[in-house]
């Protein structure tokens, strides 16, 4: 018989989902940098006073020690290193925010190696917090570098737009997410950007974010 204590993992992520399981349980997908996007039962988490209770909410991130069943992953106990707590205390940031869990969740599989878009999403999100950006923009740069990481991401014709905006376009390719962001435009080179992500996302993305309908 297996030592029980074998059958525990470590993985680092961040929850993108949470649904009710039974009466008093949560199923959450978990994106992680070990494992990619997996499934996870965390038993007891919606009961009251639950010490899983916060660490099964949408945007926590950090490490999630998991029971390996024969079939499911369970959550024993987490270490959660950002709750991005924003995200619940102002509306307009969560709608964008769960754009961006539901983009990653659109893009990942189980044992996929999606490290990068893990990044993207951490960044992401603690971008979005920062509030010095426009969150058109910062919707904008996820969208593309998104669609870059999954490989769906092509040249653009060069003479169509503002140099800005080639210049911008190109900085998103060659930089590796955590630096994505690192750039400012002018109103209107912003504008223009927005608008070409918004194109590129609509042709690329075969279904309807949720999220995305409450933001426009």
């Amino acid at each position: 018989m297996s030592n029980p204590v074998e059958n525990l993992i470590s993985v680092t992520g961040m929850v993108l989902k949470q649904e009710p399981s039974g009466e008093f349980d949560r199923r959450l997908v978990i994106l992680t940098k070990e494992k990619g996007k997996i499934s996870v039962f965390a038993k007891g988490a919606r009961r009251q006073n639950s010490i899983l209770a916060a660490c099964t909410n949408p945007f926590a991130f950090g490490r999630f020690t998991l029971f390996v069943g024969r079939s499911a992953y369970s959550l024993r106990e987490a270490f959660i290193d950002n709750y991005f707590e924003s995200m619940r205390s102002d509306v307009r940031m969560a709608f964008y925010g769960m754009y961006f869990l539901e983009i990653a969740d659109y893009y990942t599989r189980e044992n996929n190696d999606d490290v990068d878009m893990l990044r993207l999403l951490y960044k992401g999100v603690q971008i979005l917090e920062n509030r010095s950006f426009h969150l058109g923009f910062i919707r904008a740069v996820f969208e593309l570098k998104a669609i870059q990481i999954n490989g769906e991401l092509h040249p653009i014709d060069e003479e169509k737009y503002s140099p800005g905006v080639v210049k911008a376009y190109n900085f998103i390719v060659s930089s590796k997410p955590a630096n994505v962001f690192g750039f400012k435009l002018s109103e209107e080179s912003e504008n223009e950007l927005i608008e070409l992500a918004k194109k590129i996302s609509e042709y690329t993305f075969d279904r309807k974010f949720t999220s995305l309908e409450l933001i426009d």
